[in-house]
């Protein structure tokens, strides 16, 4: 054989062993599944608050509509619609003078009767003693009747006397007593007249905020003209919020309100603002139309941020979870053999993890079992991972924190 053909020889040999090598390389590139990018949050151990949120209808704390108690022309106005008032603070003066001059009569009368009471007791004194004379000269005039010194007519006349003097004081007696309940009667009289003097002043019956005015200076106003209040007051401090729950919940909140206040948190429609408050009241029954039960929340509200008529977010909190596992609520999977999660182990594979899961709380969930603190669990891209698969964790960080409130 030639040297230059056994040359030849020898460059086929390498160039054959080179195209195998590259044929292996590209083989083995092909079989290698690259690793998926996820996203990934770590698992922690956090005090987490058991709540259940609801929608509430604020309502103030108590609402009175104010009418007159007289018919009569509204005389002065003393407050301005939508201005706070006081208990017991003017709002209203109803011109007075008839009924000033009501109690003047009044007065008047009960003066005259009480003069009247004086001279019927006078005529009783006067009349009282005439009878006692005459029973003295009938006793003086009888015991000479009897020993035969004087006629008997003459007696018979000093009887008559006595008994008509006794007759006389009887009706002084009754005339007293009359004028006496005369003027009882017109005491009762300048009381009645003094209590509808007092009618003119309208005062507020309690504490709050006056609505739109109703009635003007000038205006004639009826007595108890129901359907047509004057003004009408709410009270706001402190104010409620009515909202209902699911009845499930009921043997929490009983069990939770029998440790101590439950707090309620509220933020009104359209605003940042939390109102914090304490659960008061819980119905004694529940809905059977809704499957519902009512609470109210009082609130001090002396921001005024809550409303008379508002709806407001309401979140109440029943415990706190101390030590709970929190994983962001996206990571939780469901599968035909229940909830599940991916969790991401020390040589960046994955693997499928079943969970029980506590509560969601928002964007976040308490696990009861499955994960451990510090553990990385999936939160995105897990469509494309089975159990095995290599990650490439993009961005990792802890459970987002709870919203203002969640449901059990």
């Amino acid at each position: 054989m030639s040297r230059r053909w056994r040359y030849g020889l020898l460059l086929f040999t390498l160039a054959l062993v080179a195209c195998s090598r590259g044929e292996g390389d590209q083989g083995k590139a092909k079989g290698a599944r690259p690793a998926v990018p996820v996203t990934a949050a770590r698992a922690e151990a956090r005090d987490m608050p058991v709540q259940i949120q609801g929608i509430g209808n604020v309502q103030a704390l108590a609402t009175v509509s104010v009418y007159s108690l007289l018919n009569g022309q509204i005389f002065q106005v003393h407050f301005k619609e939508g201005q706070d008032v006081k208990e017991g603070q003017l709002l209203f003066t109803i011109d007075p003078r008839p009924f000033e001059a009501a109690l003047q009569q009044a007065q008047a009368t009960l003066s005259q009767h009480q003069a009247a009471v004086a001279q019927a007791e006078a005529n009783l004194a006067r009349d009282q003693a005439q009878a006692d004379n005459a029973a003295v000269e009938e006793e003086r005039y009888k015991k000479l009747v009897d020993g035969g010194l004087i006629a008997r007519e003459q007696y018979d006349q000093i009887l008559t006397a006595h008994k008509s003097a006794v007759a006389t004081v009887d009706a002084d007696r009754a005339a007293v007593i009359n004028a006496k309940a005369q003027v009882q009667a017109d005491a009762a009289m300048v009381d009645n007249a003094k209590v509808q003097l007092s009618y003119t002043a309208i005062r507020a019956p309690i504490e709050g905020r006056t609505g739109n005015l109703l009635i003007h200076q000038g205006n004639v106003v009826k007595a108890n003209d129901i359907g047509n209040p004057m003004v009408v007051i709410n009270r706001v401090h402190p104010i409620y919020i009515s909202f209902a729950v699911p009845e499930r919940f009921l043997e929490q909140i009983k069990a939770a309100r029998a440790a101590g206040p439950l707090g309620v948190e509220a933020t009104p429609q359209g605003q940042s603002t939390v109102a914090r408050g304490t659960l008061t009241f819980v119905n004694n029954t529940v809905d059977t139309t809704t499957g519902t039960i009512q609470l109210k929340a009082t609130f001090e509200n002396n921001d005024n941020a809550l409303w008379p008529g508002q709806f407001a977010a309401v979140i109440l909190t029943i415990r706190t979870e101390p030590g709970a596992i929190v994983v962001p609520s996206q990571a939780i999977q469901a599968g035909q053999q229940g909830q599940y999660v991916f969790v991401v182990k020390p040589d960046s594979t994955v693997e499928s993890r079943p969970v029980e899961v506590a509560f969601a709380n928002g964007p976040t969930t308490v696990l009861r079992q499955g994960v451990k603190a510090g553990e990385q669990v999936i939160t995105d891209g897990q469509l494309r991972l089975v159990p095995g698969s290599k990650v490439d964790v993009k961005a990792s960080g802890p459970a987002p924190s709870p919203p203002a409130g969640a449901s059990r």
